[in-house]
């Protein structure tokens, strides 16, 4: 859906993409967005203020988080039912991955409103752009269960997966969670490990998983990591 020329945005349910570090990545058409929304729906309304703040938005915001989405969608809904256009972003990057926004995206496609994507930053797709593993095809998993042994579960059944696997991971688990691969699918395995991307000390490396784990506390940082897997016997 095109707005680009009209005065006031149509009546649905915007799902705008936010800067994952960088605010030079919020494109005009999100900011835009942002500015017209009746309402803004936000994962947390301090972290979006400070957004709306950079791009001089004054729009009302609502939080929208795990803990209220089942009946923060049904408001929503209403609302745009009622003829309201209303936006929703999360923290950083693409709501709905990884991040709050399928109920209420499900409740509109329910109802046959219309759910307008305004798209940008993803940090999944950032780093598989920038990592060298192969893109052709890709399998993109999120976060895995804190414990070890559902993780190492996971990469049993996935060992001999045909595409790339896409994760996330805390910094609190990364340095067990490397030791954890190269245990499962073996120290030659080619793995992307992502931190800090688009922000001033990002770092994209590419290395077998035996040169990953040799870094030992240098990757402990603050911060989610995405972690990708190239498949059996891709070499750099």
């Amino acid at each position: 859906m095109d707005d680009s020329s009209a005065e006031q945005l149509e009546p649905g349910l915007y799902v705008v993409s936010t800067p994952i570090g960088n605010l030079g990545d919020l494109s005009a058409r999100a900011i835009r967005v942002l500015r017209l929304a009746a309402l803004i729906a936000c994962e947390d309304t301090r972290t979006t203020g400070r957004l709306l703040a950079h791009i001089e938005s004054q729009q009302p915001t609502v939080s929208y988080h795990e803990h209220n989405e089942l009946a923060r969608a049904t408001e929503l809904a209403d609302k745009i039912e009622a003829g309201q256009a209303i936006a929703l972003v999360s923290d950083a990057g693409t709501p709905t991955l990884s991040d709050p926004g399928f109920r209420v995206v499900r409740e509109c496609k329910r109802r046959g409103l219309p759910v307008i994507p305004v798209p940008g930053a993803s940090a999944l797709l950032a780093s598989l752009a920038a990592s060298g593993v192969p893109t052709d095809a890709f399998f993109y998993a999120g976060f895995l269960p804190p414990k070890s042994a559902a993780r190492r579960t996971f990469l049993e059944r996935h060992k001999d997966f045909p595409h790339t696997i896409i994760l996330y991971e805390s910094c609190h688990r990364i340095e067990k969670f490397i030791a954890e691969m190269a245990d499962v699918l073996g120290p030659e395995r080619v793995v992307c490990l992502a931190r800090e991307l688009t922000k001033k000390y990002e770092t994209i490396r590419t290395a077998p998983l035996k040169e990953l784990a040799a870094g030992g506390n240098s990757i402990k940082v603050k911060g989610e990591f995405v972690v990708l897997i190239a498949t059996e016997g891709f070499t750099l």
